[in-house]
C-alpha cells in the first residue's frame, strides 16, 4: 500500500527525525562508558573505522530500501522477495521488545525530574533512620545517590527470584511516559514529523549548557585528559573493535525497521545518500561531544571524591597524633605518613585500617555502566553544583527528550507495518491502532516496575536485540546485494537521486559489511558459549554494593525465547511462503 503523501513537510524534517531517533541515551551514557573502558582516545580509532565500514553504508542501504519500496519493514522486504517477509516481522518483534522496556528509562527520568524541584535534592544526603538517631544503615554503606537509585527509585529486590510487587510510583511514571508518547503520535505516525524538531534540538541546547558549566568545574581538566589519553594497547584487544562496531550498530538504530519506516514516507526523489552521511556524522559527533560533557563532569566528581578522601585522612591523622593545624597538607601527606609510621609505629598500625589509599586515577577508573551512569553518576555530580535544582531539571529533561525521540522511532517501526496493512487500516483509525500499541506496551512494561523489575530490564536490554539485530541486518545486506541484485539496486538509486553509488558503497554492501557482521555474530556466539552460566548483578542491601549471581533456569528460558522469537521469524516466514506457493501450485494443477 503506497504512501498517499509524504510524512515529512521537507527533507530537513526527515533529517531531524532520523537524528531524534538515532541520537539517544546511548550517546550520553554508553559511548562515554566504552570510551573509558577501552582506553579513552584509543577507542576513537576503531570507532571511526567502524563508522566508515559499517555505519554509513548500512544506514544508506536501509534509507534507500524504505524510500524505494514506499513500505514499512514488512512490506519493503516482501517486495524484494516474498520469502523475506519474515525479516520485516523480525524487525517489528525486536522493536516491540525494545519499546516494552525502553520507555521505563523515560519513567525513571520523570521520577528524577519531579524530585529535582526539592530543596535539598532528595539524593543529596542519606535519610534518617526510623529512630532519627542516625542515617539509614544501607545508605551509610554505599552513597546517598546509590541509595536513592536502588532503594527509593527501584526499591530493588535482593535477587531475580524475589519478584516483589509493582511499585505504584514507578507504574504511574511509566503510564505518564506512555501517555506522552501516545500524544506525540496521536494522529498516527504523521504527527511525528512535527514533534521531531523539539526532540532533536532541545538535547543539544542542554548539552551546550552542561558543556559550558562542566568545563568551569574544578577538576574538569582531569576528566578530559583521562578521556583523550589513549591506551594504545587496547587496539590489540578484539573486544575494543567489537564494542566500537556494536556501538555504531545500535546508536544508528540499524535493523529495527524504524529507519525504513521513516524513509518510506519520503519523496521518491529525496537524496537518501546525502542524508545517510549527514545523520551518521551528526550521530558520531554527538557521541564525542556528549563524552566531552560527561568526562568534564566525571573529572569533577572524581576530583571531588579524591580531595574529600584526602581531607578525611588529614583530619584523621591530625586528631590521632595531635598535630598542629596546617602542618599536614595534600602536598606533604605521603611524606608525613612515612614520618608518622616511623615515629609512632604501634599507633600508626592501629590506625592503618581507617586510612584510605586516596587515588585520583582510581576514582577516574571507577566506571558505572548503562542507567547507572545516566542516573547515579550525574546525580552525584549535580548535588555538588551550585543551584543543583536547575542543573538537575535541565539534565533529566534532556534525558526525556532523548528517550522520547527514540521512542517515536521505535513506535513508528511498529505502527507503519500495521497502517500499511489494508486489513487493519480499513477497520481501525490510526488513533485506535496507536492507542492499542501504546496500551499493550504499557501493561506489559509494568513487569519492569516490580521490585525485581530492574533485573528483567537488564535481561531485555542485553538479550532482546543483540543477536537478533546482527542476523536481521546480515539478511538485509545479502538480500539487497545478492537476491534483489546490486545492479538493479544501482538503477533504483539512479532513478531516485540521479546518480549511481560509487565503488565505496558497493564494496561495503557486497563484501565488507556482511563479513564484519558475520565476525560479530561468531564472536557473540563464542563469547556466550565460553562464558558458561549467564550471570547478573544483584543489589545486596547488607553490603551496600552489587554482587554477581547466576540466572535461574526460568530466566535462561526467557532469554532463549527472546532471541528465538525474533530470529525464527526469518526462516519461518520463508517456510510459510514456500508452503503457500506449493499449495497454490497444487490447486492450480488440480483444477487444470
Amino acid at each position: 500500500m503506497e504512501k498517499s503523501r509524504p510524512l515529512w513537510d521537507n527533507p530537513l524534517q526527515f533529517v531531524f527525525a532520523c537524528i531524534s531517533y538515532a541520537v539517544g541515551l546511548g550517546n550520553v551514557w554508553r559511548f562515554p562508558y566504552l570510551c573509558q573502558m577501552y582506553g579513552g582516545g584509543g577507542f576513537l580509532i576503531p570507532y571511526l573505522i567502524m563508522l566508515i565500514a559499517e555505519g554509513m553504508p548500512l544506514l544508506y542501504l536501509e534509507l534507500a530500501v524504505g524510500q524505494r519500496m514506499r513500505q514499512g519493514s514488512i512490506g519493503a522486504w516482501k517486495i524484494i522477495s516474498p520469502y523475506l517477509c519474515g525479516v520485516g516481522v523480525a524487525s517489528v518483534v525486536v522493536s516491540f521488545f525494545l519499546s516494552m522496556y525502553y520507555n521505563v528509562i523515560n519513567a525513571w527520568a520523570f521520577w528524577y525530574l519531579f524530585h529535582s524541584f526539592q530543596d535539598p535534592l532528595p539524593w543529596a544526603t542519606c535519610p534518617l533512620n526510623s529512630n532519627r538517631t542516625g542515617y539509614e544503615e544501607e545508605c551509610e554503606k554505599t552513597s546517598s545517590t546509590q541509595y536513592f537509585w536502588y532503594r527509593q527509585t527501584l526499591n530493588i529486590a535482593p535477587s531475580l527470584e524475589a519478584s516483589g510487587s509493582v511499585q505504584w510510583e514507578q507504574a504511574l511514571c511509566l503510564t505518564l511516559a506512555w501517555l506522552v508518547v501516545y500524544l506525540c503520535i496521536l494522529r498516527g505516525t504523521a504527527s511525528t514529523g512535527k514533534v521531531v524538531y523539539v526532540t532533536a534540538s532541545l538535547p543539544y541546547c542542554v548539552l551546550i549548557i552542561y558543556l559550558i558549566r562542566g568545563l568551569t568545574l574544578h577538576g574538569a581538566v582531569n576528566g578530559l585528559v583521562y578521556m583523550f589519553t589513549p591506551k594504545l594497547e587496547q587496539l590489540s584487544n578484539p573486544k575494543t573493535w567489537i564494542s566500537a562496531a556494536t556501538q555504531i550498530f545500535f546508536s544508528l538504530g540499524l535493523g529495527f525497521g524504524s529507519l525504513i519506516a521513516f524513509a518510506s514516507y519520503n519523496e521518491p526523489s529525496n537524496n537518501c545518500q546525502r542524508h545517510a552521511v549527514i545523520v551518521s556524522l551528526i550521530n558520531s559527533t554527538t557521541s564525542i561531544f556528549a563524552s566531552i560533557v560527561t568526562f568534564s563532569i566525571y573529572g569533577f566528581k572524581a576530583t571531588f571524591n579524591y580531595e574529600s578522601c584526602i581531607n578525611k585522612v588529614i583530619l584523621l591523622l591530625l586528631n590521632a597524633f595531635d598535630l598542629e593545624e596546617g602542618s599536614l597538607t595534600a602536598d606533604n601527606l605521603n611524606e608525613m605518613k612515612d614520618h608518622l609510621m616511623a615515629t609512632y609505629p604501634q599507633e600508626y598500625a592501629q590506625l592503618m585500617p581507617q586510612i584510605k589509599n586516596c587515588s585520583l586515577e582510581a576514582e577516574l577508573d571507577t566506571a558505572v555502566q548503562g542507567t547507572g551512569l545516566a542516573f547515579i553518576v550525574y546525580s552525584e555530580a549535580i548535588k555538588n553544583m551550585e543551584v543543583p535544582q536547575l542543573y538537575s531539571v535541565l539534565y533529566f529533561f534532556m534525558l526525556l527528550m532523548l528517550g522520547i525521540g527514540s521512542m517515536l522511532g521505535n513506535t513508528a517501526a511498529i505502527l507503519t507495518p500495521l497502517t500499511d496493512s489494508r486489513v487493519i487500516a480499513s477497520r481501525f483509525p490510526k488513533e485506535v491502532i496507536s492507542g492499542v500499541v501504546c496500551f499493550m506496551n504499557c501493561i506489559i512494561g509494568l513487569i519492569f516496575t516490580m521490585e525485581a523489575g530492574n533485573y528483567w530490564f537488564d535481561i531485555f536490554n542485553d538479550y532482546a536485540a543483540t543477536l537478533s539485530l546482527l542476523l536481521i541486518v546480515l539478511v538485509e545486506t545479502i538480500a539487497v546485494c545478492y537476491i534483489y541484485g546490486i545492479r538493479r539496486f544501482e538503477k533504483d538509486l539512479y532513478t531516485m537521486i540521479g546518480c549511481k553509488p560509487n565503488w565505496y558503497w558497493k564494496i561495503m554492501w557486497a563484501f565488507v559489511s556482511p563479513l564484519l557482521i558475520i565476525s560479530l555474530f561468531i564472536f557473540y556466539l563464542t563469547d556466550y558459549i565460553l562464558t558458561g552460566t549467564l550471570q547478573y548483578q544483584a543489589w545486596d542491601a547488607t553490603q551496600g554494593q552489587l554482587v554477581t549471581k547466576d540466572y535461574p533456569g526460568y530466566a535462561l528460558a526467557v532469554i532463549g525465547l527472546l532471541v528465538a522469537s525474533s530470529t525464527m521469524c526469518i526462516p519461518l516466514g520463508a517456510l510459510v511462503t514456500f508452503i503457500r506457493k506449493r499449495l497454490k501450485r497444487e490447486r492450480v494443477s488440480t483444477v487444470a
